[in-house]
């Protein structure tokens, strides 16, 4: 539908978003750890460490060879695998445009969490959609989902860059791309759409993202800023047009003239 390019968003709290960096510093590097590692390598991290429903909820039992973690920690360890490079650099890519100034708002502790419980939430709705599903579930794409929920909360109407149909460069307000987004999310999921994304979890993500900024955000970051990001300014009342009020009127400071301006010393 449409590609995140660039925000016209500073960062106000923050100097740096190095939980966003350190976040796509670790996905990039598990990616091309599981890459290098070979096919088989690969689908062993995915069953190692990738989220399957039926194994966690106890419906079926995971070969005793790809056991490597507890299963509750698949929760949060199938976020950091990806299927391939479009996978990684879609997700990384939503990540680096709205990431940091969601970071901005939340602090960079507080980011970290909630970014990891947008994951735990984007996996939990996965199990509950599809409880003995028995195909393992990776991708940061609920997390990020969340990160989308919790940028339009606070900064709808920043101008954001965006490349439509990945052709035509347009500068909107960021609520339109993502609105359209989540939407599409909600209507693929009630669809049934396309087996290999898995829109549950991005529902999660979403729900988890919008209601967790609300409470995580820090003290004094306003919701739904304005175009630069900053809260909305209040209109001030008019000044009144009407007679001036009767009295003496006010003395005038005598002129001076000299050399170089209207007054000949200072």
């Amino acid at each position: 539908m449409f590609i995140p390019l660039y925000d016209s968003n500073r960062l106000r709290h923050i100097r740096l978003q190095y939980v966003t960096i350190g976040l796509i510093a670790v996905n990039a590097l598990v990616f091309l750890i599981t890459t290098i590692g070979g096919e088989n390598f690969n689908n062993a991290a995915v069953l190692g460490f990738g989220f399957i429903p039926s194994v966690v909820h106890d419906t079926a039992e995971l070969s005793p060879q790809f056991v490597v973690i507890p299963e509750s920690l698949s929760y949060l360890t199938y976020a950091f695998l990806h299927a391939d490079i479009f996978h990684l650099g879609g997700n990384m890519l939503f990540l680096w445009v709205f990431g940091d100034n969601v970071e901005d708002a939340l602090g960079h502790i507080r980011y970290l969490i909630f970014y990891l419980l947008c994951a735990i939430a984007g996996a939990f709705f996965q199990g509950l959609v599809a409880w003995s599903s028995e195909v393992p579930l990776i991708g940061a794409s609920g997390a990020i989902a969340g990160v989308v929920a919790a940028y339009l909360v606070l900064y709808p109407r920043v101008k954001v860059w965006v490349l439509v149909f990945a052709r035509i460069p347009l500068r909107i307000p960021a609520f339109i791309p993502l609105i359209l987004w989540i939407g599409f999310q909600v209507v693929m999921f009630a669809a049934g759409g396309e087996n290999q994304i898995s829109w549950a979890c991005h529902i999660g993500g979403i729900i988890a993202g919008g209601v967790l900024v609300l409470i995580m955000r820090s003290r004094g970051v306003p919701l739904l800023a304005g175009g630069d990001g900053e809260p909305q300014p209040v209109d001030q009342p008019a000044a009144s047009t009407g007679p001036a009020p009767a009295g003496p009127a006010p003395v005038q400071p005598e002129t001076r003239w000299g050399r170089g301006g209207a007054s000949g010393h200072k």
